[in-house]
């Protein structure tokens, strides 16, 4: 730390002063320390300002202990949630080879400098599938866990393996370190439908295996189209998994358009519309889209 200031006010201050409060402004190489003090028992207040060059890390933990240090502060910075798993000895088991699960494990060491670049990435990559509950974004800290870093073959950091549903032997993650890769390999590989903000997309719970029968519903003469909507239901019924439930969607919808008619796919779908621009939480949010996009291929 190098002192790079003097104290600026109408003059140096000749009797005993006390701090009463102290304010850090940072800017990308320097620290401004601002004290507030009162001269005797008078309420004239004066204003000392210390200019420090910062060259610790840049990070919220570190510039905090060095205004703590420099202007006897207590500062505290309070835990960010994070979407991401935190992963030990006890519990990797039970989370990885989680057979429901398709589960991203980072394997990493906190002195790594890799690791704490792509540590906001993967965090944001947490965050948009925080809501899958198929789909596990975790970190393990190999570097205090090097047993487990061993049995995965890790040697390096960062080391990203995925342990998908049918294969929890683990399989190495060697693609793009941007959000959007990440954003894309998910999407491949768990079937989900986000974009990098978790939002769904519009491919979000479609069925390809149903589209034929909805075109033929939609073709049917209305006498006919119990009998398509017989075999939807057939179909429906063979689904697993977010399928099974995307396809109960299907066959629904299939029976209010028969219902209230043909205008009815539209006009749902525009009243969804409306209630995805008011405040809505995100799992409401998830449930219009999808049920939005199931329409939409009523509506074509």
């Amino acid at each position: 730390m190098e002192f790079l200031g003097t104290p600026q006010s109408n003059g140096s201050p000749k009797v005993p002063w006390s701090p009463r409060s102290a304010h850090a402004y940072f800017f990308v190489d320097y620290v401004v320390t601002t004290f507030s003090i009162v001269k005797n028992n008078d309420s004239m207040s004066l204003m000392l300002n210390f200019l420090f060059r910062y060259e610790g890390e840049r990070a919220a933990e570190a510039l905090a202990e060095f205004v703590n240090t420099e202007a006897a502060t207590n500062v505290k910075i309070a835990a960010v949630p994070s979407s991401v798993v935190v992963l030990t000895q006890e519990t990797f088991d039970s989370v990885v080879l989680d057979e429901s699960k398709d589960v991203l494990v980072e394997f990493y060491a906190p002195w790594c400098g890799h690791c704490k670049h792509l540590a906001p990435i993967y965090e944001k990559l947490a965050s948009a599938y925080k809501l899958d509950e198929g789909v596990v974004i975790a970190n393990l800290d190999a570097d205090k866990h090097t047993d487990l870093a061993e049995k995965y073959g890790v040697s390096g950091f960062p080391t990203l393996k995925f342990f998908p549903k049918g294969n929890k032997a683990g399989e190495d993650y060697d693609g793009g370190r941007d959000l959007d890769d990440f954003v894309k390999f998910i999407n491949e590989k768990c079937g989900t439908s986000r974009d990098s903000k978790g939002q769904l997309t519009s491919e979000a719970g479609l069925v390809a295996s149903l589209a034929p029968l909805v075109k033929e519903f939609l073709g049917a003469a209305d006498d006919k189209q119990k009998e398509v909507l017989s075999k939807m239901e057939e179909d429906v019924a063979k689904l697993s998994g977010t399928a099974a439930k995307y396809g109960k969607i299907y066959a629904n919808s299939a029976k209010k358009i028969m219902e209230k008619g043909a205008e009815y796919a539209k006009k749902e779908t525009e009243r969804l519309q409306r209630m995805l621009e008011k405040s809505i939480s995100p799992s409401k949010a998830d449930e219009f889209v999808i049920k939005k996009n199931i329409l939409s291929t009523f509506s074509s």
